[in-house]
């Protein structure tokens, strides 16, 4: 984050580069590059995946205990949406050793502090709102499949059925689709608002368009996101004390590579 971050909003916008192109072979650097910034400053990592995980974790008790643990599902499928925002404190990570600058703590969480007057609250709010209109619209789905039928330990057995069958491959398009919009707005707002004096729509803009101008190499890398995020949720979401760190400090290394 540049220094005039701290000052608000008062000074002159940035100059925004022009998206330039990415490769293949650029995703395996950013990543190998995310490993690297986690193996660095494990701690920090560690610390802000342990807010998403805990996330998770009392959801899932939350609706275990009020006997409908399958609408857990919907939301599992949906909670990589605010991985972005829960990654923003990674990207300060990542830009001060980039830089050379002291890592604390202090320094650190004053950075994500910071940006409660900037646009990053804004653009928190968009990926929020995005998370909770799936849930509406899976909840309204599941309802136009199986009407008002309540969902209890045979919901199993219900999507093993032609209907439900077809309900997962509607929800799955649908899903995927606010997925990828969701994913084209914020990929590189996010690092963009912490970087540099930008309103949030035109980060928003800017992350559309870079990802218009390298469209299959960013499909493949939501693809990677969203593997890596799945595969480390079914353990109990244990799996995203590494892969949330590195995904986020890989991420701040391709917002590096796209406007150089």
């Amino acid at each position: 984050m540049s220094d005039n971050s701290s000052q608000g909003t008062h000074l002159p916008p940035s100059v925004i580069p022009e998206p330039g192109g990415i490769t293949l072979a650029d995703l395996g650097a950013a990543l190998r590059a995310g490993w690297s910034d986690f193996r660095r400053a494990p701690l920090f990592g560690l610390a802000f995946s342990l807010v998403y995980v805990l996330g998770g974790l009392v959801l899932y008790a939350v609706f275990l205990a009020s006997g409908q643990s399958w609408w857990f599902i919907p939301i599992a499928v949906g909670f990589p949406l605010l991985a972005p925002f829960a990654a923003t404190g990674l990207y300060e990570v990542s830009r001060r050793l980039e830089q050379g600058e002291p890592l604390s703590w202090g320094a650190v969480a004053g950075c994500v502090f910071a940006q409660r007057d900037r646009q990053v609250p804004s653009m928190a709010m968009v990926i929020m709102l995005a998370f909770m209109f799936w849930v509406f619209v899976a909840h309204t789905i599941f309802a136009l499949f199986f009407g008002l039928r309540p969902i209890t330990s045979s919901t199993f057995d219900m999507l093993m059925t032609g209907s439900g069958v077809m309900m997962l491959l509607v929800g799955g398009v649908i899903g995927g689709s606010m997925a990828a919009l969701l994913f084209a707005l914020s990929v590189i707002s996010l690092p963009l608002l912490l970087d540099k004096e930008v309103d949030f729509i035109t980060a928003m803009i800017t992350s559309f368009s870079a990802v218009m101008k390298n469209l299959f190499v960013m499909g493949v890398w939501a693809a990677v996101i969203a593997a890596m995020l799945f595969v480390a949720m079914l353990p109990f979401f244990l799996g995203l004390f590494v892969v949330l760190p590195v995904l986020g400090h890989a991420s701040w290394h391709l917002y590096r590579q796209i406007l150089r």
